[in-house]
């Protein structure tokens, strides 16, 4: 059989496609799919520019009068604010220089002006903000300080009226904040409240709070940590002060305690304004019948145990509660009583023992001054004394001796024991709202102190 050429060919793809299916079917897909790509890559996606028309249009612009925004801006006068601390060193002409003022007569009214020179009497250290003109005059000048009222703040101000300079005396409102913090116990208290750049005040109410579930004299561990919510009294921007302490949690050898501050509202069974004061989040006081220290939180020199007695030079039962503090520093009475005794006697020195319900007495020994009288009837917290070291006493502190039916018992654990208050039932709805929102607050708090240590 003979073919022609056209058949020839045709044959031997039939033969080639009936022998070998599979690669030629997929020779002819890749052909086809480069063939599709290459097509796809030089199809024209937009008209040639060069061929399209062009159009000039020309429109006539007016220009805007200029000359009165020149003149305004000639006449524009800009100030200048600037605050510096003042030093123990300053003159009124070199404070003035470092708040760029050049105006001899501010320097003179200032030297001469009675509230002007609170400005550099007393403390260094104040904020001083001052108002300047461009041209270095000083346009007002003002210092803002905390004042005996813990509600309002006072405020110099020197201004200028005209040519003349005056000056006055204001007393206006705090401003609260509430600021989020926390910290770890490495050493003590006071450095992890410093790390954390918190406020000693703050440090000591968080002792007061949990002062009778937590030993922060002799139970505190590396490791411990806190987060605390507290306010901040600021004038006109500037902090002044510290205000309460709202809400904390310490965790002390694993164990969280945690406390807000409470206000139950309306008024008590006299008429007043109920009182405030602390409560674990489920409603208990932490108000208890006695506090476990007749000072505020300070460093203790030594605790509830066995001593070198340094006046005997004998060992003998220590079975009080030394708490070194100045001489000066307010001795409080732990629970409300009577005064049994006051004035001197032997190694105790000026010496108050106070009689409480129950065979209950409290001794504060070595005062240097007696502030209540034998008879008188005294509350909780009550400064009945001042620390001193009269008596066997070699330098300034307080002794602390809690007696129960005449035997001496560790203040501590007398102050765990006693009891407690709930919130008001009245009151215990708004207390659980607020309970919710203390919670979120304290976990904020402790937020941030992650962060910080990552």
């Amino acid at each position: 059989m003979s073919f022609s050429t056209p058949s020839r060919v045709l044959f031997s793809i039939s033969d080639s496609l009936r022998r070998h299916p599979k690669r030629i079917t997929s020779g002819i897909a890749v052909l086809l799919l480069g063939t599709a790509v290459t097509a796809f890559g030089v199809v024209p996606l937009a008209p040639d520019a060069s061929r399209l028309p062009v159009r000039q249009v020309f429109e006539a612009v007016q220009a805007l009068p200029a000359q009165s925004q020149i003149d305004a801006l000639g006449d524009f006068r800009f100030k200048l604010f600037r605050t510096e601390s003042t030093r123990s060193s300053d003159t009124f002409d070199s404070l003035l220089k470092r708040l760029n003022i050049d105006d001899a007569a501010a320097a003179a009214f200032l030297r001469t002006d009675a509230n002007a020179r609170m400005v550099l009497s007393g403390r260094a250290g104040k904020n001083v903000t001052a108002e300047v003109s461009d041209n270095q005059q000083l346009l007002k000048l003002s210092m803002r300080w905390a004042s005996d009222d813990e509600t309002l703040f006072k405020r110099l101000v020197i201004e200028r009226t005209g040519t003349t300079l005056n000056s006055r005396i204001e007393t206006a409102p705090y401003v609260a904040t509430a600021r989020l913090a926390s910290g770890s116990i490495q050493s003590s208290l006071f450095a992890a409240t410093d790390e954390a750049h918190i406020p000693d005040t703050v440090a000591v109410q968080m002792a007061e709070m949990f002062s009778s579930d937590i030993d922060f004299r002799r139970a505190l561990r590396k490791g411990d940590r806190f987060n605390v919510v507290y306010e901040t009294l600021e004038a006109d921007g500037e902090a002044l002060r510290t205000g309460r302490v709202l809400s904390a949690e310490f965790v002390n050898a694993g164990k969280a305690f945690q406390a807000m501050w409470f206000q139950a509202p309306g008024l008590d069974v006299s008429g007043a304004a109920n009182k405030g004061g602390y409560y674990t989040l489920d409603g208990k006081s932490l108000r208890r019948a006695y506090l476990s220290s007749p000072v505020e939180f300070s460093r203790i020199s030594s605790g509830f145990s066995m001593r070198f007695h340094p006046i005997l030079q004998k060992w003998r039962a220590h079975l009080g509660t030394d708490f070194a503090a100045t001489t000066g520093t307010p001795a409080r009475t732990v629970g409300d009583g009577v005064v049994e005794f006051s004035g001197v006697q032997n190694g105790y020195g000026n010496v108050i023992f106070i009689k409480h319900r129950n065979g209950h007495e409290t001794v504060y020994a070595h005062l240097s001054k007696v502030l209540v009288k034998r008879g008188q009837n005294v509350s909780q917290g009550q400064t009945v004394g001042l620390v001193g070291s009269t008596g066997w006493a070699t330098g300034p502190h307080l002794h602390f001796e809690f007696r129960v039916n005449g035997t001496q018992q560790d203040p501590m654990t007398i102050a765990k024991q006693s009891e407690t208050i709930p919130v008001p039932t009245a009151a215990l709805p708004v207390f659980r709202q607020l309970a919710e929102t203390v919670k979120t607050e304290l976990q904020a708090a402790a937020t941030i102190g992650q962060t910080k240590a990552e």
